[in-house]
């Protein structure tokens, strides 16, 4: 569950007189964990949320995580029960695409692959308003390309939440060529309502904070790889020599190996400049099916009582 240390001064007001004029009710496509954490601070702000994914058994697992990331945070004082009560209250199944339809805006937060994105673009664009806005949580993918691919290039957005959502207090708010002002705007005021801070940054490849994060992590994973530490002496140099709360090898396990590698290849050939390769070790463990935390063994093999570094 996610230990969510402090409460938003923006989430001190909650309820319908706090959300934006132009956007009340969220779609979020995706109940992993990124989609869970941004439905769970929309309800949390008092937006509608209808939390959808193409295996149902996802949502109800999700609003499960939600749940009990909202009793965390009741446990530790920074929310009430009431607050906690209303807010999966507002969260809704949505068993199709279809059932997005009356969404002010919807946030698609699926894997990190362009032609899964544009798949879910097109199959969910003819269900909604003219007017609704599309946001993508993309971490590394071109705003203007994805936006091509559907009916809205001017409603289209790069709206990219960290991980974990409930306590990273930023967001990164990205244009594609085509976004239009008031798509602008009213994503900074939605943005805002969550108590988030927001950075812009231009469409390139994998924005401000993947663009400095990955290629760190990948330079960490090269270390290894060429015998110069190992995994605990890594991240141990890292945590303590540079004061970093994870040490790279530990936050990639966190974020997701296979992540790190889309990212990494994005950057590689959007950039075509050798620095950003990918780490061979990476990928051998993306093709292992070593993931990190989500399948018990990256970096880290989570299958006991404590990690144990596996290299």
């Amino acid at each position: 569950m996610v230990d969510v240390k402090e409460r938003p001064k923006a989430q001190q007001m909650r309820g319908e007189q706090a959300m934006p004029h132009s956007i009340r009710k969220i779609g979020v496509v995706g109940a992993g964990q990124m989609d869970n954490g941004i439905a769970h601070v929309c309800a949390l702000s008092g937006f509608h949320v209808l939390l959808n994914d193409v295996v149902a058994d996802r949502i109800s697992a999700g609003l499960a995580t939600i749940n009990g990331n909202l009793a965390r945070q009741v446990s530790r004082q920074r929310i009430s029960d009431e607050e906690r009560q209303a807010a999966i209250k507002r969260i809704t199944p949505a068993k199709s695409l279809d059932e997005l339809g009356d969404c002010d805006l919807v946030i698609e937060a699926a894997t990190e692959q362009e032609d899964v994105k544009r798949k879910i673009f097109a199959a969910l664009c003819p269900a909604l308003k003219p007017q609704t806005i599309v946001g993508t949580n993309t971490s590394s993918i071109s705003i203007t390309r994805l936006a091509a691919a559907t009916d809205r290039p001017e409603r289209f957005i790069g709206i990219h939440f960290m991980n974990p959502v409930p306590l990273m207090e930023l967001v990164e708010v990205i244009r594609g060529i085509a976004t239009d002002d008031a798509t602008f705007e009213a994503t900074k005021q939605f943005i805002g309502k969550l108590g988030k801070q927001i950075a812009v940054s231009e469409d390139f490849p994998a924005f401000i904070v993947n663009r400095i994060l990955l290629p760190m992590i990948n330079e960490a994973i090269y270390t290894l790889y060429e015998g110069v530490g190992n995994v605990e002496a890594i991240d141990k140099a890292m945590r303590l020599g540079a004061h970093h709360p994870m040490g790279p090898l530990e936050l990639a396990d966190f974020i997701g190996l296979d992540t790190c590698l889309s990212v990494m290849q994005v950057l590689h050939e959007g950039l075509a400049d050798s620095k950003y390769r990918p780490c061979p070790l990476l990928v051998k463990y993306v093709e292992a099916g070593w993931l990190g935390r989500k399948t018990q063994r990256g970096f880290y093999d989570y299958r006991g009582e404590k990690p144990v570094p596996t290299r």
